[in-house]
Parts: C-alpha cells; structure tokens; sequence
C-alpha cells in the first residue's frame, strides 16, 4: 500500500516543483530602485521581494528532498526485486536435472571424407586430322 503512494507521490510532488520554479521564475529580479520614492521605501520593498524569493526557495529544496526520498525508496524497491529475482533464477536453475548427454543427439551418420579440390586441368582440345 506505501508503494502506491509512493508512486502517486511522486508526480504530485514533481507537479509542485515546477509550479514553484514558475512562480520563482514570474517574480523576476529584486525590484529595482524607483527614483521618486525614498530610500527607506525602496528598501522595503527590496526585503519584501527577497522575503518572498527565500519562502519559494525554502519550499522548492523542502519538496526536493521529499521527491529525492521517494526516489530513493522506489530506487531500493527496484535493487530489492532484482535481489529476489535473481534468488528465483538461481534456485529455479538449481532444479532443472543436469544430464551427461546433450538434450539433442545427431542421427548417426557416417563422416564424409572432405573432398579434394581437383586442381585445375586444362581442357582438352579436339585434336584436329
């Protein structure tokens, strides 16, 4: 039953990952100076957007290390079958009788000598009267 949740998790959790560096991305830089405003305003504003930029931030690593320990779960489900298939292949291999005589015989058939190349001789002419 976890492992389905895991599963499901894990688009969920990639879903939000994407949705926050979107957000991240449509925030744009520290919002730049605005000459007629004074300074103690302007830096307001500056810790503002850089408050929110670091919220975002905090939540992206937050469910990056969630995504990375579903992955890490699923990546030790997968190494866990192949440790168990590998078990069955093995004992399944155990079971299968070893005979001394290979499954398939040939018929018995005589050997054939190889045969000799017959070297080349020149083709005899018609001889002529």
């Amino acid at each position: 039953m976890t492992e389905i949740k895991i599963s499901n998790n894990i688009p969920e959790l990639r879903k939000k990952i994407e949705q926050i560096q979107s957000e991240l991305t449509n925030m744009g830089d520290i919002v730049s100076n605005i000459p007629e405003l004074i300074i103690s305003s302007n830096l307001l504003r500056t810790n503002e957007s850089l408050v929110k930029s670091d919220q975002k931030k905090t939540d992206l690593i937050s469910l990056y290390v969630q995504y990375t320990s579903s992955m890490e779960t699923i990546l030790s489900s997968v190494f866990e079958i192949q440790h168990e298939l590998t078990g069955i292949l093995q004992e399944q291999s155990s079971l299968i009788p070893s005979s001394s005589t290979p499954k398939s015989t040939p018929k018995s058939t005589p050997k054939s000598t190889p045969k000799s190349t017959p070297k080349s001789t020149p083709k005899s002419t018609p001889k002529s009267k």
